[in-house]
This record gives C-alpha cells, structure tokens and sequence, in this order.
C-alpha cells in the first residue's frame, strides 16, 4: 500500500508540473517574456541577455558569450560564440515554469538547459 501511495504521489506531482509548463511557440510571446531580464544558471555561472534587436551578449564560466537569434517556425533559433568557441546554429523550442525559461535544442528532441528569469 505505501508503495502505490508513494507511485501516486509522483506521478500526480509529474502531472501537477506538466500542467503548470507553458510551450512558448511565438516571438512575441517569447520577447514579452526575456524583455529587460537577464537569464541566469548559477551552477555554470552563465548570464545572459537575448535582446529584441537579435542579438545574445553575457558571459559563461568566466568566458564572453555572443551571438544572433531568430524566431522560425515555433523555435528559437540561435548562433553563439562563447570565448574563441563557435557554438553553432540550434533551433530549439521554449517553455515556462513559474520564473524559469527551458530551452531544449534540436527543435526539443535534445538536452535542455533551464535558466531563472531575473
């Protein structure tokens, strides 16, 4: 019996959470969200700022970050440079929880990174 309570209690806190993400698929949306914040990963001491204009500037374990983004067809689609390393070209899909933006690469088929909204 504490084993089906346990089973039930996850999976209704996995259901809880699911129903609480939001899939971002429009550029507007997605501005209105990022607008005037920046995108932190305390872990990896990344910080970043995606600007309206297209442009991507902050930093990444002590390295400069830069780069471009677009919005195609429901993803946000980006080319970064961190330090002299070339990123490259990803189109990944977008979605909310509470103050935290996921982005997971390779159109959400990839790994993701979840960054605080501050």
């Amino acid at each position: 019996m504490r084993i089906l309570f346990t089973l039930l209690l996850t999976v209704t806190a996995s259901y809880a959470q699911a129903q609480s993400e939001k899939i971002i698929i429009d550029r507007s949306e997605f501005l209105a969200v990022i607008e005037n914040k920046s995108l932190e990963l305390w872990l990896f001491g990344i910080r970043l700022q995606i600007s309206s204009d297209g442009t991507i500037r902050g930093s990444a374990l002590g390295r400069d970050v830069s780069g471009n983004w677009d919005w195609e067809n429901n993803y946000f689609c980006r080319n970064m440079v961190w330090g002299d390393r070339d990123i490259g070209y990803n189109c990944q899909s977008v979605s909310m929880v509470e103050n935290k933006i996921r982005f997971t690469s390779d159109k959400g088929l990839g790994a993701n990174a979840q960054f605080t909204l501050k």
